[in-house]
């Protein structure tokens, strides 16, 4: 392909991406209803932890197929003992509890308020990347995503409002799986760089996925997972897999791979308001009367942690490394 036409294409996928892990929240949300409404022997088959499991399971095989070749007994020998500490701990984080807080907040408030209460994340990145990684805080990134931040403050403040609804359970599960995804991706740029992408990936979903469906076990009994294979669910988790963890892995690689920094900056950056509306349509969910001033104002931080950003581009060394820096940006995407 084309140099030209393939960054082209890098973009329009970067935004694809974006728009699909947007969507995923609604989309869990939509499908657990769906279950709902079909109940089998009297309860849904399709829940959060089942969608989970399943979706993870599934997103191993083209993993698998992929990434297999990392899985050498030299390269995992060449691996040192801290490394498989830290790849430990990030699978923990990333695959077991941030996706558990996550969903446990969707069971208990609505998309547009998780969205809302993911956005303490990037300001919050910035902080413990200039502790820990030793990153000077670019200060317009920093007010820009603070302003960010303001407007999701004053969008959920004026629903309360309007509702009479206060801060709850939910908003604080979504708070700390954010803190929890924003720790993960810190110890995945901070000591698992050298460590091959294909393990890295694979170590983390399938040791995640154990661990949450043994706390599963431990904590609330087997019947999550009894009814896992129910024809409703084999059914409707295809729309999550295919659309979630198959195009929306395929768009997000490919955009990277072709795509400047800048231009996957600036589609990520759109995240929440994207999230929001696709509530807004899916669900229709009512985000209150502060989502136009609550929104001008995530535009305007969009604008300045942009200005910011092109003043300190850096060239990427490998379309890994982006992944890792950008990851933050994108947030959870639903697996």
């Amino acid at each position: 392909m084309h140099k030209s036409a393939a960054a082209k294409w890098g973009v329009l996928c970067c935004w694809v991406a974006v728009i699909i892990y947007a969507a995923s929240n609604s989309i869990v949300t939509m499908l657990v209803s769906i279950g709902d409404a079909n109940r089998i022997n009297g309860h849904n088959v399709i829940t959060f932890a089942n969608l989970l499991v399943l979706g993870s399971l599934i997103s191993l095989i083209p993993m698998l197929l992929f990434f297999g070749r990392d899985w050498k007994f030299e390269k995992l020998r060449g691996l040192s003992s801290r490394e498989w500490v830290l790849l430990t701990l990030s699978a923990v984080l990333s695959s077991a509890v941030t996706p558990g807080l996550y969903f446990f907040a969707l069971e208990n408030t609505s998309v547009t308020n998780v969205v809302i209460a993911s956005r303490i994340d990037p300001p919050i990145f910035l902080i413990l990347a200039a502790i820990f990684l030793g990153e000077r805080i670019d200060v317009k990134a920093m007010a820009g995503n603070l302003i960010i931040l303001l407007g999701a403050v004053v969008i959920l403040a004026f629903k309360d409002r309007d509702i009479g609804y206060a801060i709850g359970v939910g908003e604080v599960a979504a708070v700390a799986a954010t803190l929890s995804f924003t720790l993960s991706t810190i110890i995945t740029r901070t000591s698992l760089e050298t460590v091959p992408f294909g393990v890295f990936a694979i170590f983390r979903t399938a040791l995640g996925t154990l661990i949450y469906v043994s706390f599963q076990l431990t904590f609330s009994g087997h019947h999550h997972f009894s009814e896992m294979f129910q024809p409703i669910l084999l059914k409707w988790i295809w729309v999550y897999a295919i659309l979630i963890i198959i195009i929306g892995q395929l768009a997000w690689n490919f955009g990277l791979k072709h795509s400047k920094a800048g231009d996957v900056s600036l589609a990520t950056s759109f995240s929440p308001l994207a999230a929001i509306a696709i509530a807004m349509v899916i669900l229709n969910e009512d985000p209150g009367s502060g989502l136009i001033p609550g929104g001008v104002l995530m535009v305007f931080g969009i604008w300045v942690a942009r200005s910011g950003r092109k003043s300190a581009v850096r060239k990427r060394e490998s379309a890994r490394k982006k992944s890792l820096e950008l990851e933050k940006d994108v947030n959870f995407k639903g697996v």
